[in-house]
This record gives C-alpha cells, sequence and structure tokens, in this order.
C-alpha cells in the first residue's frame, strides 16, 4: 500500500492509534514474533537492499551496506529478543523505611505510535534500528525515510507492506512537504537522525503537540592525537573511521587534532594508509559515492575556499584519476593548516575531508573541543592513560571510542546518543526499549504501616511522625 501524501501519514497514524487502543500491552511472544519478522525481511533481502542503495549513491560499496548496516539491525534484533522478557519485567525499586511493609515498582509500558524520520546515510540502519527498538517496547511505528535514497524508500515501503499489516509498521515516502507534515502529527514519540539545524526545526513542530522527540544528530566530532600515539595503530583507524561511506556518518571523524610539529608526518601516513586501503578510487567497488552532486560541489567549495585561505590541501589519489564524466565519487582530501575561520571548521564536514590541527599539548585539544558545540562522538588515541582519563573528565561528548573509531557505535549494552546541540536521548539495546517505554511508577500500599496517620483528623500522633520524618529516620 502506497502512503506519500500528508493525509496518508495522518490517517496511518489514527488507524495504528486505534489498534494500540484494543492492544495497550502486548505480550514478550507477540513483541518477538514481530521482531522475528523483521529479521526475515531483512535476511530475504539483503541482496535488494544492497543494490538500491547502490544504485540511490551511484555507488556504494555493498560491504559497507553489510557492514554498517544489515549486520547492525541483526545484531540489535538478536539482542532485543535475547533479553526482551528480562526488559518487560517490573522493576523492583528501594522503598523507604516510613512506607513498609507497603513497596514500590517500575512497570514498563509502551507510549503507543512512534515516528520515526530517517536520514539517506545509512537508510536501513537508521530505519529499522529506532524501529526494532519500538516494536521491543510494545509500540507501533511509522517510518518516514529520506526521499534523497528513493529506490531505497520504496523497496522497504513495499517489503514492510508485505510483512507487517498497517496498524502495526508501515512507510512513508514522499519529498520534503511530506516530511513536514509528518513531524507536525501528534505522535506519542518522534525519532528523528539528521543534522542539527534540521533538528531544531523537528523539535519546534513536535513542541506544538507536546511530543516527546529523540533527536540523533551529528557535529564536529575529534579524533585526538596524544604524543604517546603508536602511529602505525591509529593511522589506519582513522583512515577507516573517516572514509567509510565516504565520511557521510554522523560519528566520522570530522578532524584530526595532533602534537604541534607532527601535522605533515601524519598527512604522509594518512595518505599511505589510505592508498592501501583504496588502491584505486573511481571505478572501486569499495569506495563509496557522494550522494548527491549538490553534496558534492558543497565539499569542493569547503576545501577550494580553505585553500584560498591558506591551508595546504592533500589530495589522496593514488593512481591518479580524473573524476570526471558522471561519477560523484570525491578523493580523500587532507587538509592542513585549517583555522577556525574556514567553513571546513565551521560545519560539519559529512564528507571524506580530514582537516588536521595542531595542539599545544593535551590541555590545548582539551580547550579546542570544549569551545565548540558538544560533538556526537570523540575519539582518543594513545598509550598515556593519565592524559586519556583527562580528556575523558575534561570533555563531553556523545559516545567515546578509545583507539579506535565508530565502534562505540555497534555496542548493544551501551547508549547511543549526543548531547547538546548532537543530540538528545538514547537509545540501542534495552536504552531504545527505555526510551520508547514509560516506566510507571507503582506503590503497593500495605493495610497496615503509618499511612493512616497521615489523615484527618491531625493532632500530636501526627506532629510526632513529622518531627520522626525530619529527623530523617
Amino acid at each position: 500500500m502506497i502512503h506519500e501524501t500528508t493525509q496518508g501519514a495522518a490517517r496511518l497514524l489514527a488507524v495504528q492509534r486505534a489498534a494500540f487502543d484494543a492492544q495497550r500491552a502486548p505480550d514478550a511472544a507477540t513483541r518477538i514474533a514481530r521482531l522475528d519478522r523483521l529479521l526475515q525481511l531483512v535476511d530475504a533481502n539483503e541482496a535488494a537492499f544492497a543494490e538500491a542503495i547502490d544504485a540511490d549513491f551511484g555507488g556504494r560499496s555493498a560491504h559497507e551496506t553489510r557492514l554498517a548496516e544489515l549486520f547492525v539491525v541483526r545484531a540489535g534484533i538478536r539482542h532485543a529478543r535475547a533479553t526482551l522478557r528480562r526488559w518487560m519485567a517490573p522493576r523492583r525499586v528501594r522503598t523507604d523505611l516510613h512506607f513498609l511493609p507497603g513497596h514500590n515498582r517500575l512497570m514498563p509500558q509502551p507510549l503507543g505510535v512512534v515516528g520515526i524520520v530517517s536520514p539517506w546515510n545509512y537508510p536501513l540502519q537508521l530505519s529499522l534500528g529506532p524501529a526494532l527498538a519500538a516494536l521491543a517496547a510494545g509500540n507501533r511505528a511509522i517510518i518516514k525515510p529520506s526521499e534523497l535514497t528513493a529506490r531505497f524508500s520504496d523497496l522497504l515501503q513495499r517489503l514492510v507492506g508485505q510483512s507487517f499489516p498497517e496498524e502495526e509498521l508501515a512507510v512513508v515516502t514522499g519529498g520534503v512537504d511530506v516530511a513536514r507534515a509528518f513531524v507536525s502529527l501528534p505522535f506519542d514519540h518522534l525519532f528523528f537522525t539528521g543534522s542539527t539545524a534540521v533538528g531544531r526545526q523537528v523539535a519546534q513542530a513536535a513542541a506544538a503537540n507536546l511530543v516527546p522527540v529523540t533527536l540523533e544528530l551529528g557535529g564536529k566530532s575529534p579524533a585526538i592525537v596524544d604524543p604517546s600515539c603508536d602511529l602505525d595503530v591509529a593511522v589506519p583507524r582513522i583512515a577507516f573511521g573517516k572514509l567509510l561511506n565516504a565520511g557521510q556518518t554522523c560519528i566520522a571523524p570530522d578532524y584530526a587534532l595532533v602534537p604541534q610539529g607532527s601535522a605533515e608526518a601524519l598527512a604522509q601516513r594518512l595518505s599511505a594508509a589510505i592508498a592501501r586501503m583504496y588502491p584505486t578510487l573511481v571505478a572501486n567497488p569499495d569506495y563509496t559515492a557522494i550522494i548527491t552532486e549538490r553534496h558534492r560541489a558543497r565539499l569542493v567549495e569547503l576545501v577550494a575556499e580553505a585553500r584560498s585561505m591558506g591551508a595546504r590541501v592533500v589530495e589522496v589519489n593514488p593512481a591518479g584519476e580524473r573524476f570526471e564524466g558522471g561519477t560523484r565519487k570525491l578523493p580523500p582530501t587532507i587538509v592542513l593548516g585549517a583555522t577556525r575561520e574556514m567553513r571546513l571548521m565551521r560545519e560539519e564536514i559529512f564528507g571524506p575531508v580530514l582537516p588536521v590541527v595542531a595542539c599545544d599539548g593535551v590541555d590545548d585539544a582539551i580547550a579546542y573541543v570544549n569551545e565548540r558545540d558538544r560533538p556526537l562522538a570523540l575519539y582518543w588515541f594513545g598509550d598515556d592513560d593519565r592524559n586519556r582519563d583527562r580528556v575523558l573528565e575534561r570533555t563531553v561528548s556523545g559516545g567515546v571510542t578509545i583507539n579506535g573509531c565508530l565502534t562505540h557505535f555497534a555496542q548493544e549494552h551501551q547508549p547511543f546518543g549526543g548531547v547538546g546541540a548532537s543530540g538528545s536521548g538514547a537509545y540501542h539495546g534495552e536504552y531504545g526499549f527505555r526510551a520508547f517505554s514509560k516506566d510507571k511508577p507503582v506503590y503497593y500500599q500495605s493495610r497496615v504501616g503509618l499511612v493512616p496517620m497521615l489523615m484527618p483528623p491531625y493532632g500530636k500522633p501526627l506532629d510526632a511522625l513529622l518531627a520522626w520524618f525530619s529527623r530523617g529516620r
């Protein structure tokens, strides 16, 4: 069934809300069955998803789709299935002495209907990752994927329609007008992944209906190279983190902070590491293209401006290829001498361009990070535990990987989410279940205890009881 209009999204919300009202507390077996269908959908259509995403990008590595999208979604579903019954169980919480022998419990309940707005850079993972958490929590969900990955969006809509009735899970396609109307609907929770600028608009639209939101945004995530760092280990990992999906990753290292005097040497090592990973670029199926010509032109402009302002630009093109004639691929680019006035250092890059900035020690690196909006990710490379702990304690970021890039995202036992301008709220694993649940506090009052003494007529017994309470007993 096709849902491509604003009226279609509103109708779906009404259908799902009616279905939720008829079954407000789906049991574990029902939820696991929904997760099983989602896993079957992914398993049966791996090749089709990879082909659709490749076509949308004009060249997207199938291995990257399998690694960064399909693997992550499968792992999330399997983890949820294995631990769902424990997540659903009411949790005991402590009861203060003066309310005994009554007792407290927290009972997780589904919220209702969840709206999910997913971006183009990881269209499968960032659609189905939030969806699996919403389903595990007992909700219904509607996904609005990006119009920039139209082939994938049409495929997802068709496959979800074949595997799920629309009152459980549905997909709405369409352009920016549909997206604007979608985020203005009175969902029970709205989940958005995208840019900080659009995230502000989404939050404002949701606020009109007092809809709670989870915002997974982005920002300029630093990679800090400590003087104690083993460059043979760090450099390939930074290159991998930067060039996965051609840098079109919200947690990609946006820039590198290196010790004074080491920028040139690091650039040489990066060039060599990149050449080993990608000996060719234009026809290399491992190297992903930029999503649209508009996005590519922006990256070219950022680099050109940096060069015009005095930066040294190192283009890594091992085979000396020409990037013309229909390709949207952009060669990996290292920028030395970038300054804070350049757009390159003021905007999230979101492409295969890495500025390298020299710092006078760990305190200077920390100050550089803290002068900017709080990033979605931070990476630290080194062997000096004291410097590592100083960075961890004195910076605030969404998440951190030590001596690596990106891999904190795939930890199902840890939350993933931003802070400040890089987002609000978190998900993955149990944290996703909690994000889409209401922990209802329930106090089970006993027939005996002190509570009857709190009722009128008031007098000396209550005075004595309040005096006892005030002493903290």
